[in-house]
């Protein structure tokens, strides 16, 4: 049987990490380093910065901080935001990132996720797919949820995979932040849809909807941000879940 990882999410806008819904209504939560250094101890099995104001200025300081974090961290670090280019994958990667996430740049060019997976190898090249559910299906939005295109999330989960994406995060825009569980259709469907990892992401609000995405959504991973941030759970309570559904899961250092 396969672990399961249980994935922390950092939201980090001019260097503080933020939390919100929806992608709206954003408040501080910390400081990027110490909590990434914090997750680890716990138990978390890998951690994720998202650069979610991705303005040049930004890119600088999210650089800084991955460097600054890479120096403190032994679990993977993956980073994205504002990733447009394969000269950008580069630049996130010597910065000490191990998986780099794409998403609005593949939309409006997918041959970057190919460019990358080509010189950097398919296992640090992560597709990030923000999906809505839009009139019956899940469309695929872009720029930080706030842009609708015309692509299906499950075909466009294959498409990445077939570019040359090692691995999928899939984010419910319609469950980010509310804490009402994952979306395990949307998950489901995509986990059953490609044979590279999918990370199940929007919507944890207790320990048991990680379970549920896992056993009912199929998903490789989940990951959670806001419930931990705010108390309402711990990694450790997490994980002991999982080892009681029988998922197994890697025991904190």
């Amino acid at each position: 049987m396969l672990t399961r990882r249980l994935i922390v999410c950092l939201d980090v806008k001019r260097g503080r990490v933020v939390k919100g819904t929806h992608f709206v209504n954003l408040r501080d939560v910390g400081d990027p380093v110490e909590l990434a250094a914090r997750y680890e101890v716990e138990g978390a099995d890998e951690i994720v910065f998202l650069d979610i104001s991705a303005s040049a200025e930004e890119r600088s300081t999210l650089l800084d901080i991955a460097r600054r974090t890479a120096e403190r961290l032994f679990i993977p670090l993956t980073i994205g935001g504002g990733v447009r280019s394969a000269d950008d994958v580069g630049r996130v990667l010597r910065a000490g990132a191990d998986k780099v996430s794409i998403n609005s740049a593949a939309v409006q060019r997918p041959a970057v996720i190919t460019e990358a997976s080509e010189r950097f190898g398919a296992q640090c090249v992560v597709a990030s797919i923000d999906a809505k559910a839009v009139d019956g299906v899940w469309r695929v939005f872009t720029h930080g949820g706030r842009t609708p295109t015309s692509l299906e999330a499950v075909w466009w989960a294959q498409e990445c995979v077939r570019l040359g994406a090692g691995e999928i995060l899939l984010t419910s825009i319609d469950r980010d932040g509310a804490r009402i569980g994952y979306d395990l259709a949307l998950t489901r469907a995509v986990s059953d849809a490609v044979a590279v990892p999918v990370i199940a992401s929007g919507g944890a609000g207790q320990a048991s909807d990680v379970v549920d995405a896992i056993a009912e959504g199929r998903a490789d991973a989940a990951l959670v941000a806001g419930i931990l941030h705010d108390g309402v759970t711990t990694v450790g309570a997490i994980k002991q879940q999982l080892r009681e559904a029988q998922i197994m899961v890697r025991a904190a250092a």
